[in-house]
């Protein structure tokens, strides 16, 4: 086993646990919480009664929806878990918990491999440098495939994967594993649901292919790691402790993915993969500092993960939880205490903290003290959304923003009771709050309320929470596809505004002029904003606010396009000329004039629509394929690769959405009921 660390936080462990839908992320949450005591009845997705999945849709759908937090105790370590959903509409919550993790597991289904949102949430931990650890599930499943789930994370995710474990069997024959760092063989006891299991000598039928996989594993580990290297060259046998030592360099480093295996759901597995996540992923003490800006300044800050630096931590999801707002807040540096004021940096405000709590799924306790490492429940901040950076005012910084997926398609709705329109609007606003991928908009033709999120079973879980927990049932109208507008090409303006207000202010007058120019930018490359004057020399300059504010008229206005009333993506603003008056023009006269201009120039250079373009994979057997095919190819798709995976076919497509609706039924007709299918969300982009 691995030293003991010197100091409390180097005994706590951040983790998350990440996978695809139904590779078994909850059931092996479940088992985690079972083993180091939590719990003393193993809770089942499938029965409803898995203690992480609290949410009654949740229980009823046997998916998990929303990412939840608990503390567990194993080997003298705290490991802060947070389980998250591995549906695809609720990867906002997956990109929240990353963004705050110190580690990850990684749970593969033995039988499906790197599936589709596999990639999406390995990226996702790419993106934020998360230590990761894989685990094989449902080994025992008929047609588990370890070294094709190993081959898989190397292909498909451009990882290292490092087998440390080596399945006794697949399938029916899975009997247990072969610890490769030990070399001994580890099978569990099925009359007790796991707990307690026997290390033997690995048995003479893998005692070969063991020693392979271990001369392998040392081979690996050799090529990155000096120490390793130097006992290696030297012939010297490289015993447990050393290698694991390396192995855990290694894994911090993201230069390997250390892989385990077992079957969670038959109890197989789970205490050494627990051993792993304290022996092999990081303290907040193992990781570089944290690096800020300091608001004030623009200069980049550094703070140690420690208690004794000032405080600072993020907010990186808000809950409401019978009625109050609730927000998860990890602690990066410092201490806090639960009457203590914050300063909310990304807001500009003042916090106070009415109560710090510890979280176990849907239950809370309270505590005096959250320090450097923890992640907890605060009560009390009024203004802290998804992603806030929260400090001191006396050492205030300012962390990165979390960057989500925009919404893809709408439903209409209104309230079923009369005079609930005001309740609904005031309960929906609480709800944006809550979700970033989740909003709200007025139809001004029709008034009715349209709400856009990422998919139809997001849409679906917002208006069944609506009905259960504000007792606010709605009617809902068809699902409509949610687009963006962009230039078709470049055009100029210039515009002035003159206006007096005579009666209101004593004859005084507004004047401002702008001259502004646009063009169409590549996909994906948002709105960019670039001031180009040239201004004589000598000549005076206008305020530096009048500026900030022409490019915030610009934005403005660019949230709602001129075709669709839907936001304008893709397009560079250019700001060529000012005029101005001394005494009549101010930031107000120059944000009418900017806006002005910038609707002109939409009729100027024309608009285009720009529609959610989906990534699809279907999977299914062979003989479906080219009728599979067929259909995509029918409703606009483009396919872009066919991969064999035994005897089924995985096609990977991409498709605009609206072609989408109903593809679940057509998709079952096409293939006899054996086909199946996951999409995710690609860019906005010309059909």
């Amino acid at each position: 086993m691995a030293g003991k660390p010197s100091s409390a936080q180097q005994r706590i462990r951040n983790i998350g646990v990440i996978a695809h839908i139904d590779a078994g992320k909850t059931t092996v949450s479940e088992r985690f919480l079972f083993y180091t005591g939590v719990i003393h009845r193993m809770g089942e997705v499938h029965d409803g009664q898995a203690v992480m999945d609290w949410m009654p849709q949740e229980q009823e759908r046997g998916i998990t929806i929303t990412a939840a937090v608990t503390v567990l105790p194993w080997r003298k370590h705290e490991l802060h878990l947070i389980d998250t959903p591995g549906h695809v509409d609720f990867t906002a919550e997956v990109e929240r918990s990353l963004r705050v993790l110190d580690g990850a597991v990684v749970v593969f289904c033995a039988v499906g491999g790197v599936e589709p949102q596999s990639e999406t949430v390995w990226h996702q931990a790419d993106k934020y440098g998360v230590p990761r650890l894989a685990f094989v599930n449902k080994m025992d499943r008929l047609g588990a495939d370890f070294e094709g789930c190993i081959e898989q994370i190397r292909k498909r995710l451009g990882a290292r994967p490092l087998p440390i474990q080596l399945p006794m069997g697949e399938g029916e024959n899975f009997a247990g594993l072969v610890d490769l760092l030990r070399m001994q063989a580890l099978t569990w006891h099925g009359d007790d649901l796991g707990a307690t299991f026997e290390a033997n000598p690995v048995p003479a039928a893998w005692a070969e292919e063991a020693a392979l996989a271990r001369e392998a594993l040392v081979e690996m580990v050799a090529d990155e790691d000096d120490a390793v290297a130097e006992l290696f060259l030297e012939g010297k046998p490289v015993e447990e402790e050393p290698l694991r030592e390396a192995i855990r360099r290694l894994c911090i480093a993201n230069k390997v993915v250390p892989v385990l295996c077992g079957s969670a759901l038959r109890n197989k597995g789970v205490q050494p993969l627990l051993d792993a996540v304290v022996d092999l992923l990081p303290s907040p003490l193992d990781l570089p500092p944290v690096q800020g800006v300091d608001p004030r300044t623009g200069e980049s800050v550094t703070l140690e993960r420690r208690t004794d630096q000032p405080f600072s931590g993020v907010a990186f999801k808000v809950q409401l939880w019978e009625g109050r707002k609730h927000v998860y807040l990890r602690v990066y540096s410092g201490s806090l205490g639960a009457n203590d004021t914050l300063y909310n940096v990304s807001k500009k405000e003042d916090e106070k903290i009415a109560r710090l709590l510890k979280l176990h799924a849907d239950k809370k306790e309270r505590i005096q003290r959250a320090v450097a490492g923890d992640i907890v429940g605060v009560v009390g901040l009024k203004v802290a959304t998804t992603g806030d950076t929260l400090a001191t005012r006396a050492h205030p910084v300012l962390f990165g923003e979390m960057h989500f997926m925009q919404p893809v398609i709408s439903i209409a709705v209104e309230p079923k009771g009369s005079g609930d329109q005001d309740k609904l609007t005031s309960v929906l606003a609480k709800m944006v709050e809550e979700d970033p991928t989740f909003t709200v908009r007025n139809d001004p033709e029709t008034g009715q309320t349209l709400l856009s999120g990422m998919g139809e079973l997001h849409l679906d879980i917002i208006c069944d929470r609506l009905a259960r927990e504000f007792n606010l049932p709605v009617t809902v109208g068809k699902p409509q596809v949610v687009y963006r507008e962009t230039l078709s090409r470049a055009a100029s303006v210039h515009e002035q505004f003159e206006r007096s207000f005579e009666e209101a202010a004593q004859g005084k007058t507004m004047y401002a002029g702008v001259h502004l120019r646009a063009e169409p930018l590549a996909r994906g490359a948002g709105i960019l904003f670039v001031d180009r004057r040239t201004p004589a020399e000598g000549a005076s300059q206008p305020p530096a606010a009048w500026i900030e504010e022409i490019e915030l008229a610009v934005r403005e206005a660019a949230g709602s396009g001129p075709s669709t009333g839907y936001p304008m993506v893709d397009l560079q603003v250019e700001l060529l000329g000012l005029e101005w008056r001394d005494g009549v023009t101010d930031s107000v006269a120059m944000h009418i004039a900017t806006a002005s201009a910038f609707r002109k120039l939409c009729v100027e250079a024309g608009t285009s629509p720009l529609l959610p373009i989906m990534a699809l994979e279907v999977v299914v057997p062979e003989e479906f394929t080219g009728s599979v095919i067929g259909d995509l190819n029918s409703r606009g798709g483009k396919v872009d690769e066919l991969e064999k995976r035994g005897n089924r076919s995985a096609v990977r497509a991409k498709v605009p959405i609206s072609r989408m609706f109903g593809y679940s039924t057509d998709l079952r007709s096409l293939t006899e009921g054996r086909g199946t299918f996951t999409m995710s969300f690609h860019r906005f982009d010309t059909v």
